[in-house]
């Protein structure tokens, strides 16, 4: 089996910014990495990696992270 090849940067330019925008509306809304993550069934190093571009987050937990700070996804993953 080849080796799995890095995303280019450009897929990792747009998680940074997806993580970005997740970050400003958890924080306008005052709830923790911690909490959100227990509002979505995710644990805080992973909303800290969402966070910070690190993770390629599944659609499923996008979707409740959107859910749970009350915003559009289309809010998060617009470019």
């Amino acid at each position: 089996m080849p080796p799995i090849e890095p995303p280019p940067e450009w897929v990792l330019t747009h998680r940074r910014a997806i993580g970005d925008r997740i970050r400003a509306e958890r924080t306008a809304r005052r709830i923790s990495q911690e909490r959100l993550g227990e509002l979505c069934g995710a644990d805080r190093q992973t909303i800290n990696r969402i966070e910070q571009g690190h993770h390629a987050a599944r659609i499923d937990t996008l979707i409740r992270i959107a859910d749970a700070i009350g915003v559009p996804l289309a809010d998060l993953v617009r470019e």
